[in-house]
């Protein structure tokens, strides 16, 4: 069986260190350095753009950028802030049309209070996928028109049908899903990373890897927390598509023992 190749999440100004790493298997890509208010809001996104397409010449992988995401959420109640939401992501597919990158994570918005008490409130869950359609049915026909495919990544997500039928409602195949290990093992009374990993099944097309202790979201080396690695990977190499592997650390320098780990048990390469 062939090992699945493993990319990672990254600053622009990191991809020189990794530059050899990276090329030697056109590992996927996702580029972090378009998250902020500050870099969203002005046009301080343009030279990140030239200087990311200039450190990837002659890489042929799959790259992604990570999408707009602080002091934001899919599902506000208030149109106004709907309406920042929306802006905030067609700049964010402004940058993938830019940068040539074909996947942008975005956040479920789905809480733990929801989790517990949308059964609480008739209509209430409705509501909330009536309320991201509204944020995000602009967004997605652009994202279709670009070739730019949206990935729901779980937050506090506990049950991960909700997430899977908000992907579903849209009926696009540019929404799609994406898992947090990390954010999956911490969050309570919520299955294991491999049952999410089931869960989605062949909507899974983007995986963050990183490990924790079952309480804080660490972004630790794959390897120094508690999940179950065999597990999720045994549940990875059933799906039929091949999601992007996207080691996401808390710091850059967590890669090569996160390499180390998967390489020594053969579970990516």
């Amino acid at each position: 069986m062939t090992l699945p190749v493993i990319g990672a999440a990254l600053k622009v100004e990191e991809i020189d260190f990794f530059r050899d790493w990276l090329f030697e298997k056109d590992r996927d890509i996702e580029i972090q350095s378009f998250e902020t208010p500050e870099i969203l809001i002005g046009e301080d996104w343009r030279p990140l753009v030239e200087a990311a397409k200039e450190k990837l010449a002659g890489w042929n992988g799959r790259l992604g950028i990570h999408g707009p995401y602080m002091g934001l959420t899919l599902a506000s109640h208030d149109p106004e802030i709907r309406s920042v939401v929306r802006k905030r992501m067609m700049r964010g597919l402004e940058i993938c049309e830019e940068l040539g990158a074909t996947q942008m994570v975005i956040h479920s918005p789905y809480t733990t209070w929801n989790n517990f008490n949308l059964d609480m409130m008739e209509g209430k869950r409705d509501t909330l996928i009536a309320e991201v359609h509204d944020t995000l049915d602009g967004v997605v026909t652009r994202a279709e028109n670009c070739g730019v495919m949206l990935v729901l990544e779980n937050i506090e997500d506990v049950n991960p049908q909700e997430r899977k039928t908000l992907a579903e409602s849209f009926d696009s195949d540019m929404v799609q899903l994406s898992i947090d290990t990390g954010h999956a093992a911490i969050a309570h009374n919520a299955p294991p990373v491999d049952y999410f990993v089931r869960s989605a099944g062949e909507q899974l097309h983007h995986i963050h890897l990183q490990d924790v202790d079952g309480y804080a979201d660490r972004h630790w080396a794959v390897g120094q927390g508690n999940i179950p690695w065999q597990a999720v990977f045994d549940a990875i190499g059933q799906l039929e598509q091949k999601p992007r592997l996207i080691l996401e650390m808390m710091r850059a320098d967590s890669i090569q023992p996160s390499m180390a780990y998967l390489e020594a048990h053969g579970l990516g390469q």
